[in-house]
């Protein structure tokens, strides 16, 4: 197989790949010996005819391209694999030469990874900025601890404040006729919580048990059901029980209570240490953000705009996961906040762009400091991510390699690697 490659653009180039005319003939018989199951050729059984009836009677151009769906994808690839090139789109092929008896030539045209111009990326400053945990923020942590473990006690006397929850039934109505989705039995509600519509929580501070309250709303203009979207609502609400957080003493027990430590004093080392550890990954991770950011702005590169769009294809399918995590899909999302694929298309675009930016300025950094990946490496991350999905190593990475991911953690890793390098030799003030 001969290969020439032509630059046409900056990022496109043209591959004329010659294939021998044996490879050919090779493609030639197996595309034969497919149609001849498929035909029926009277006097003949089928898969039994030969070549040359066959020919006649499906055509010799019939019999060409079912061979040239055998010999193109393989030459392509091993042109990719001669010449280097990284192609970032599917190619264009056209045919120059398809004769008997001669070489098949044709020619792959294909948008291949944009070259990057590198700046300067060794020595980079950057300053490591820490934030110090103060008594405040160990006390406000041990206030959230008080209220995780509160207990809720029934209010007999006295009217619902913020923050006590309310036991309601509820009926809504649109210019005095009830709505679907509007009622509610024994609902549990804590005011001040904003789980309610703008306004409802606050109507019902002040309110006893057994009160009957008409609570006046506006459904936002932005709600996810159009019918009810801007629209003035009452609510009928019958208060049914009050119930207050009780919050314990901070003292021992409370400790004993809440931690394995023994004293409050133990306790609030331990938020204090662990508050401060927080801050430092923190720290870590501003500093390598930086880090990156100083790499990329002090070098250049055109992103192609295939390259963008497959970007935003990954964080929409993730985006998308996530949703399904929530049992609601992307197109009930578009649905409930009255946008259209196109907008939130446009919306993830810019971030799009700065990361796959980002991408290939580290993978040019990679490859000048020569960074590869070892199967050891990989093979610790695998076992890494198999546990946390509760799967064997070895079946998780067959599991990656089915669906096409295990090259993309290879790139990951090599990512981070370059990163990691990147930190040891900045200058950090």
């Amino acid at each position: 197989m001969k290969v020439n490659m032509e630059k046409i653009e900056k990022n496109i180039v043209a591959l004329e790949i010659e294939v021998e005319q044996s490879k050919l003939e090779e493609a030639m018989e197996k595309a034969y010996k497919k149609i001849v199951k498929k035909v029926s050729i009277p006097g003949f059984r089928k898969g039994k005819a030969p070549r040359v009836l066959v020919e006649n009677h499906v055509g010799k151009d019939y019999i060409n391209e079912e061979a040239l769906d055998f010999i193109v994808p393989e030459a392509y690839f091993d042109a990719i694999k001669e010449t280097g090139i990284e192609p970032i789109d599917k190619p264009k092929v056209d045919m120059v030469q398809l004769e008997d008896g001669k070489p098949f030539i044709f020619k792959a045209t294909v948008e291949i990874k944009p070259e990057v111009e590198l700046g300067q990326y060794i020595g980079i400053e950057v300053e490591r900025k820490e934030d110090e945990i103060t008594d405040a923020e160990v006390d406000a942590e041990l206030e959230r601890l008080r209220n995780r473990h509160a207990q809720l006690v029934n209010i007999e006397e006295g009217a619902a404040e913020e923050k006590d929850t309310a036991i309601i039934d509820f009926e809504g109505f649109v210019d005095d006729v009830a709505f679907q989705g509007g009622t509610g039995t024994d609902y549990s509600l804590e005011l001040g919580s904003g789980s309610f519509i703008p306004g409802f929580e606050e109507q019902l501070v002040g309110a006893k048990v057994g009160e009957a309250r008409d609570v006046n709303v506006k459904f936002p203009e932005d709600y996810h059901s159009s019918e009810l979207a801007g629209k003035d609502a009452v609510f009928k609400v019958t208060v049914k029980g009050i119930k207050r957080k009780e919050l314990a003493d901070l003292d021992d027990e409370f400790a004993k209570d809440v931690s394995e430590f023994e004293t409050l004093e133990e306790l609030k080392n331990d938020i204090m240490n662990r508050l401060k550890e927080a801050a430092d990954k923190q720290a870590a991770a501003r500093l390598k953000d930086d880090l990156v950011e100083k790499v990329v702005e002090n070098s250049s590169v055109e992103v192609p705009d295939i390259m963008v769009d497959q970007k935003v294809d990954n964080m929409l399918q993730s985006f998308s996961q996530r949703l399904g995590m929530q049992g609601l899909s992307l197109e009930d999302y578009l649905k409930h906040t009255n946008n259209d694929m196109d907008t939130v298309r446009s919306e993830y675009r810019s971030s799009a762009e700065k990361a796959v930016r980002t991408d290939l300025i580290l993978e040019a950094v990679a490859v000048k400091e020569n960074i590869e990946v070892t199967e050891e490496e990989v093979d610790a991350k695998v076992a890494e991510m198999a546990k946390n999905y509760n799967s064997e190593p070895e079946v998780f990475k067959q599991w990656l390699e089915s669906g096409g991911n295990l090259e993309p953690l290879k790139k990951s890793i090599v990512i981070d690697k370059t990163v990691e390098l990147l930190e040891e030799k900045a200058v950090v003030k």
